[in-house]
C-alpha cells in the first residue's frame, strides 16, 4: 500500500479540475478506511461529471459549479461557541459539531449518560469497530455516483451515531455542519447505526458561518443509516448553506424489519443543491419521507428519492413540496419501486408545487415501477399558483394583495415545518421561511 492515499487523475475534464492539486491524505490507521479509499478511487476511474444528457440530471446543470475552484478544508477554523449560538438547539441531548468537514470536539456537547454513543470515526472506531466496520461504505453504493465516490475517495473522519438496543432517547441527536471558508470543499460523512428496539430522533444540520457574496464553496455529504428490527428513527435533514454556495448530498437507508424510518429533509440555501435519497425496506418495515424545497433568485433545489419495497407488508407515504420564485428552479424526482414479492406493499405519493413568478420553474416526475400484484399504490403531482379564491377570501377580510399572498405561501411550506418534532429548529426554520416570503402581516 502507498505512503500516501492519491487519487488515479480521470480521463473526464471537470472531474480532473476538480481533483486537480487536492491534497494526499495519510493513510488510515484502519486498513479498511483504507481499502474504502482505495474502491472508491477505483470507481472514479470509470465515472464522469453529469452532465445535461444524463437521464437523472437533465433539468440540473452543473455548470456553475464548474466555473469554481475548491481546496480540501483539512484544518478547521477556529470558532467559538458564540459563533455558533445561533444555530445550537437547546432540546438537543448532544451537539457533534464539524466546521468546514473538521471535526470540532470544543464546540460538541456530549452526553456519555444518554446511553447513546455520539462521536467522530476515530474515536467511535477505538470502542465500536467491528460495527463501524461492518456497515461503513455498504449501503451507499459507489459505482453510478460520482460524488459519493469523491466523499469515500477522501473519507477520513465521520459523525458516528449508534443507538443501543432498545434505548430510548427523548431529545434529539443534533449533528451540525458549519461551512466558514469561501472556496472550501468538504465531505462531510454520517453513519447512524440503529440497534433493534432503540427510538431517537435525529437533527442533520448544515448552516453557513456568514452569507456574503463571496461564499461560494462546496459541500458533498453521505448519509449512511442502518436500522435493525423494530427500531425506529426520525431523521430531520436541514440544508441552510450561504447562497453562492454549493451542496450535492447522499443518503442511503436500510430499514430492517418492522422497523419505521420518519424524514423530513428542507432546503433553503446554497444556489444549486441536490439531495439523493435512497430508503430500502424489510419486511413489514415503513417509511415517511417528507421534503420542502424554498427556492429564489436563481437557485436550484434537485431532489431524487427512491422508495425500495423489497419485502412484503411495507408502507410508504411521501410528500413533497416545492415553492419558487423570481426566475429559481425547483426539480423533484420521487421514484417508487416494489420488487417482485413484496406482496401487501402499501404506497402514497404526492407531489405539490407553488410557482410565486412567471420566470419560475418546477420539474416534477413521480414514477411507480411496481413488479407485483397485490398492492396499493398512488402517486400524484400538481404545480400552480396561489388559488384566486384563497386570495380573494383574505383580501375581503381587509389584507392586502402582497399580505394575502404572503400569508398563504407560508401556511403552503408550513404543513412540512410542522411535522419537525423539535420547537427550537421548527422555530429557526419558520423565522426563515417567514423572510423568504416577506413577513406575515
Amino acid at each position: 500500500m502507498s505512503s500516501a492515499t492519491a487519487l488515479r487523475p480521470p480521463t473526464v475534464d471537470h472531474l480532473a479540475t476538480l481533483l486537480a492539486g487536492q491534497p494526499l491524505l495519510a493513510p488510515s490507521q484502519w486498513a479498511y478506511v483504507n481499502t474504502l479509499r482505495e474502491q472508491a478511487q477505483a470507481a472514479l476511474g470509470a465515472l464522469a461529471m453529469p452532465t445535461l444528457r444524463d437521464e437523472a440530471w437533465r433539468f440540473t446543470d452543473l455548470a456553475p459549479l464548474h466555473q469554481q475552484k475548491f481546496q480540501l478544508a483539512l484544518q478547521a477554523s477556529r470558532l467559538q461557541l458564540e459563533d455558533i449560538a445561533p444555530f445550537c438547539l437547546d432540546d438537543a441531548v448532544c451537539r457533534l459539531v464539524f466546521v468546514d468537514g473538521v471535526h470540532a470536539p470544543h464546540l460538541s456537547s456530549l452526553a456519555p449518560e444518554s446511553g447513546v454513543v455520539v462521536r467522530d470515526l476515530p474515536t467511535a472506531m477505538a470502542t465500536h469497530t467491528a460495527a463501524l466496520v461492518a456497515q461503513l461504505g455498504r449501503q451507499q453504493a459507489l459505482g453510478d455516483d460520482v460524488f459519493a465516490a469523491l466523499n469515500t475517495a477522501f473519507v477520513q473522519d465521520a459523525a458516528v451515531v449508534v443507538l443501543p438496543r432498545a434505548i430510548e432517547l427523548a431529545q434529539p441527536v443534533h449533528l451540525l455542519f458549519v461551512a466558514t471558508q469561501a472556496g472550501a470543499l468538504s465531505h462531510p460523512r454520517c453513519l447512524v447505526l440503529a440497534e433493534a428496539g432503540s427510538r431517537a430522533t435525529l437533527i442533520e444540520d448544515y448552516v453557513a458561518l456568514q452569507d456574503s457574496a463571496s461564499m461560494a464553496y462546496l459541500v458533498n455529504p453521505v448519509t449512511e443509516i442502518v436500522l435493525a428490527a423494530q427500531a425506529q428513527l426520525t431523521h430531520v435533514r436541514v440544508q441552510r448553506d450561504a447562497a453562492q454556495a454549493f451542496h450535492i448530498a447522499n443518503c442511503a437507508v436500510s430499514v430492517g424489519r418492522s422497523a419505521n424510518y420518519q424524514s423530513v429533509s428542507v432546503a433553503m440555501g446554497a444556489q444549486l443543491s441536490r439531495y439523493s435519497l435512497r430508503v430500502l425496506l424489510d419486511e413489514g418495515a415503513g417509511c415517511a419521507v417528507d421534503g420542502l424545497a424554498l427556492v429564489a433568485g436563481s437557485q436550484l433545489a434537485d431532489t431524487h428519492s427512491c422508495i425500495d419495497h423489497a419485502q412484503p407488508h411495507g408502507s410508504s407515504r411521501q410528500l413533497h413540496k416545492c415553492i419558487a420564485d423570481d426566475s429559481a428552479h425547483a426539480v423533484f424526482n420521487g421514484k417508487v419501486i416494489v420488487r417482485p414479492g413484496a406482496q401487501r406493499t402499501d404506497s402514497a405519493q404526492s407531489s405539490r408545487n407553488l410557482l410565486l413568478s412567471g420566470r419560475a420553474q418546477v420539474d416534477t416526475q413521480p414514477q411507480l415501477e411496481i413488479f407485483a400484484d397485490d398492492v396499493k399504490c398512488t402517486h400524484g403531482a400538481t404545480i400552480g399558483q396561489l388559488g384566486a379564491e384563497e386570495m380573494f377570501y383574505l383580501q375581503s377580510r381587509g389584507l392586502s394583495d402582497s399580505a394575502a399572498r404572503q400569508l398563504l405561501t407560508y401556511a403552503f411550506g408550513a404543513e412540512i415545518l410542522d411535522r419537525i418534532p423539535l420547537a427550537s429548529l421548527k422555530h429557526q426554520l419558520q423565522q426563515r421561511m417567514l423572510a423568504r416570503t416577506g413577513g406575515l402581516p
